[in-house]
């Protein structure tokens, strides 16, 4: 294994080794602080994160608001309150000059408002920001104007490309990586572009160097790139460090981390996490940001699975061969599908989904009356935490909606993303994950059950297994 050296990050030498950062209290102010100081780079999220009461308690993030523009701005103030304790949290226990920055989702509900609000009130405590999820073109300005640096996420050197000429380029001196996050290996959510087939993986050393290449024609050829996504261990990636074609590399870490002591996930989704087999983690495009994104298996991603494939399209009037009338809803209104489509749906209420919810795309899905139910809640209770969302309709714009009808066959992401990260409730809610997440039960290291600590973990990782 070839000697991991020092790499300088955000103004300081450490460890190549940086902590992904996990939305809703799965980064948090421990994970990323025990992180940091070991040497490499602590990641704590700002997306939601949790603040506490006199007695350390999470403070419940309970929506008192009428409207959803309330709700939001309730949001807003929760994620401000939560990121700045985190923050203090982390660099307690990292000490003055460890290395700890703050994820950000850019697609997320209010983010420029809860980044300000959280560098506002963690000054000094930051050395950097990651944002993804979409195009952060102002990251850049937000980020010098705190004398921080900044860590765009991207999936490939052409996104790149368009951040640098639109912006970064007047705010390169805080430029203080890329990290390169493989669409096909990352967990939580994928920046597969259109061009890119989410069934057949390309390999990611082409794709960084195409990266490498196109910042070098910026003169950032001495910028380091974080390669995220797939990472387990260094053994594996020995002729990335210290490769004159790739420069300066460092290695990004989501999924290892969930599987120490520090971690404040629930220790049933730690069990779980050593019971993964490959293929448990997979790529769905049910997430309401419209993004691809990767999670584990569960009887909630079957549900949803099970929810599109009973679906049909119709018309309102009859259309070639959408000839046949299907009567749906509780006052019978007539709609026209095909004679085929006509036994389907009949087939799926006989089997007690007699709930016909209309899509933005002009079809029916078929559910219980008690999933129908549900999901209607889950859309009028939205709290905009997405900057739009395709399952409640909600937008941060001045018109406070996407425009479009709201889509059942998505679901609440906030929801249940605080229930799995609050609870043990794991077979009915999204559980993110990298798909390398399988190897916690095949790496020797986690045998009969091992959790190591963040320390333990950093020194294992520095041996190249």
């Amino acid at each position: 294994m070839k000697t991991l050296n020092p790499l300088r990050i955000s103004g300081r030498e450490v460890l190549p080794l940086v902590e992904g950062g996990k939305g809703i209290s799965v980064s948090n102010g421990e994970s990323s602080g025990a992180w940091a100081k070991a040497g490499g780079v602590g990641t704590f999220s700002g997306v939601n994160a949790d603040s506490y009461d006199a007695e350390g308690r999470p403070i419940p993030q309970i929506y008192h608001g009428k409207t959803r523009r309330e709700r939001h701005e309730e949001l807003v103030a929760y994620a401000i309150a939560g990121g700045v304790t985190q923050a203090q949290i982390a660099r307690d226990i990292a000490g003055p000059d460890a290395r700890l920055h703050v994820n950000i989702l850019w697609e997320m509900g209010g983010a420029e408002r809860v980044l300000h609000g959280v560098l506002e009130g963690a000054k000094g405590l930051v050395n950097g920001v990651t944002c993804g999820a979409g195009m952060p073109y102002r990251i850049a300005q937000i980020a010098a104007n705190y004398g921080i640096w900044y860590y765009p996420i991207v999936s490939s050197a052409r996104a790149f490309r368009a951040l640098w000429k639109r912006a970064y380029h007047k705010f390169s001196d805080w430029l203080g990586g890329v990290v390169y996050e493989d669409p096909w290996l990352a967990g939580g959510h994928n920046g597969l572009s259109n061009s890119e087939d989410p069934r057949h993986p390309e390999p990611p050393f082409p794709r960084v160097l195409a990266l490498r290449e196109t910042m070098r024609e910026f003169g950032l050829e001495h910028t380091p790139i974080v390669m995220a996504g797939g990472v387990w261990n260094l053994r594996e990636w020995e002729d990335w460090i210290g490769n004159p074609e790739l420069g300066p590399i460092a290695f990004q870490f989501g999924t290892r981390p969930l599987l120490t002591q520090e971690s404040p996930i629930s220790d049933a989704w730690k069990k779980r996490l050593l019971t993964l087999k490959p293929g448990d983690v997979y790529l769905n495009k049910f997430s309401p940001t419209g993004f691809y994104s990767s999670a584990v298996r569960n009887a909630f991603l079957i549900e949803l699975h099970e929810r599109s494939a009973r679906q049909i399209a119709f018309t309102h009037e009859p259309i070639g061969e959408h000839d046949t009338e299907l009567k749906v809803g509780p006052r019978g209104r007539a709609v026209f599908v095909t004679a085929a489509d006509k036994q389907h749906a009949l087939a799926w209420m006989n089997q007690g989904f007699t709930e016909a919810m209309r899509t933005p795309d002009s079809t029916l899905i078929f559910v219980t009356p008690e999933r129908g139910r549900q999901i209607r809640i889950d859309q009028v209770e939205c709290m905009g935490c997405l900057s739009a969302c395709s399952f409640s309709n909600w937008s941060q714009n001045e018109e406070g909606t996407t425009g479009r009808k709201a889509d059942p066959r998505s679901f609440c992401i906030q929801k249940t993303l605080q229930d799995i990260s609050h609870s043990e409730s794991l077979d009915h809610n999204l559980m993110f994950a990298g798909h390398a997440a399988y190897r916690f039960a095949q790496d020797p290291y986690y045998a009969n059950g091992f959790i190591p600590s963040v320390k333990d973990l950093v020194e294992r990782l520095q041996t190249g297994d």
